[in-house]
């Protein structure tokens, strides 16, 4: 409800608590985000496009704009396609985590870049659409994002612990966030 009831934001990082609980009361340690992110980001890009098409009535534009590919959605004011930023966002953003996955990555290193990035790509993209401001000039969406933020920089750049009880070679992460 403080999220103001359909946002991915809060779908994102309440899935998150959502699993993370899940997997503590299941007693699973291993790192299970890794393989949703490419689903999620598609999913999500193809669910702008949704946005997009649907206008004024989801609520997702930007503020008005005078740059060229301003659009008007019907009400005669040019507006950031935000949604459409979103998509370019999210394919940049596919295109370096594919990049580093093949390097090879830490499992479960992956799920928190991806969260990280989004997250800290919504707190910015909320500055140019209309909002309401909560506190301190930030919306909930924003606040949401920079606490998820906070909580993925503490996770990133902690030292993992592995879980003795891991097969040789099969990492297992003893920390919340995977």
């Amino acid at each position: 409800m403080w999220l103001g009831g359909k946002t991915i934001v809060g779908g994102l990082l309440g899935g998150w608590m959502g699993v993370e609980i899940a997997k503590k009361r299941m007693g699973v340690r291993r790192s299970t985000g890794d393989l949703f992110v490419f689903p999620l980001m598609l999913g999500m890009a193809v669910g702008r496009v949704g946005c997009f098409l649907t206008g004024l009535d989801d609520h997702t534009y930007g503020v008005g704009t005078r740059l060229p590919w301003g659009v008007d959605f019907g009400d005669g004011v040019r507006r950031h396609p935000t949604q459409l930023y979103d998509i370019v966002f999210l394919v940049g953003l596919g295109v370096v985590l594919w990049v580093r996955w093949r390097r090879g990555w830490e499992s479960g290193r992956m799920f928190r870049w991806f969260m990280l990035g989004y997250l800290g790509w919504r707190f910015c993209v909320e500055f140019i659409k209309p909002r309401e401001i909560v506190i301190v000039n930030l919306s909930a969406i924003q606040i949401a994002s920079l606490t998820g933020v906070v909580v993925l920089a503490t996770l990133l750049w902690r030292k993992p612990k592995f879980d003795s009880r891991a097969a040789p070679g099969d990492p297992v992460l003893d920390e919340v966030g995977r």
